[in-house]
C-alpha cells in the first residue's frame, strides 16, 4: 500500500473551476500539479487528463498525457502543458489530445454541461516508454498502466 497522492494550488478536490481554464480562454492553462509519496522502485511518472463526461459515445475525452517524467520531478508549473514542451524536463513526450494538437487542451464540454476533469499522476516502473510517433492516447495509456506502481487523481468540474 502507498500513500502515494497529488494535489493542485490551482482547485481543490470537486471544484468548480474558472473560466480561465477554459479552451477558448486567452489564457488558457494546463493547472499546476504536485504529487508525493510514490512507491519504492519508482523510476519516473506520466501525467494523464481526462473527462470521461465527454459526448463520444463512452471513449470520454483525453486533454493531456506527457510521459514519462523523472523520478526526481513531483510537480509541474501551470502552463507545463504547452506546445512545445518547453515547461516540462527535457526528454517528456507529449501525446495528441483528442482535438488532435500537442499539449494541454483546456476545458470545453458543451454549453450547459458539467463535466469532470480528472487529473492523474502515474508512478512508473520506468524511465522510458518507447512508443511509435503516431500513437494514440490509447496506445499510451495501455503502457502507462503495464508499467504504473502507483496512481492518483484529482478531479475538477467544469461548465460552460
Amino acid at each position: 500500500m502507498t500513500d502515494f497522492s497529488v494535489s493542485s494550488s490551482d482547485f481543490t478536490a470537486e471544484q468548480l473551476m474558472g473560466a480561465h481554464f477554459q479552451a477558448d480562454h486567452p489564457d488558457c492553462a494546463s493547472p499546476q500539479l504536485s504529487w508525493s509519496g510514490a512507491p519504492e522502485g519508482t523510476k519516473g511518472y506520466a501525467i494523464a487528463v481526462h473527462d470521461p463526461d465527454a459526448p463520444t459515445g463512452g471513449s470520454g475525452w483525453w486533454h493531456w498525457m506527457a510521459l514519462v517524467l523523472p523520478v526526481d520531478v513531483t510537480s509541474v508549473p501551470r502552463g507545463a502543458g504547452t506546445s512545445d514542451g518547453s515547461a516540462l524536463p527535457d526528454g517528456v513526450r507529449q501525446m495528441r489530445h483528442d482535438g488532435g494538437g500537442i499539449g494541454y487542451m483546456g476545458c470545453m464540454p458543451p454549453e450547459g454541461e458539467r463535466h469532470r476533469y480528472i487529473h492523474t499522476v502515474y508512478a512508473l516502473d520506468t524511465d522510458h516508454i518507447d512508443l511509435p510517433a503516431d500513437a494514440s492516447t490509447a496506445m499510451a495509456g495501455f503502457m502507462i498502466n503495464a508499467h504504473c506502481l502507483a496512481k492518483a487523481s484529482i478531479t475538477h468540474w467544469f461548465e460552460r
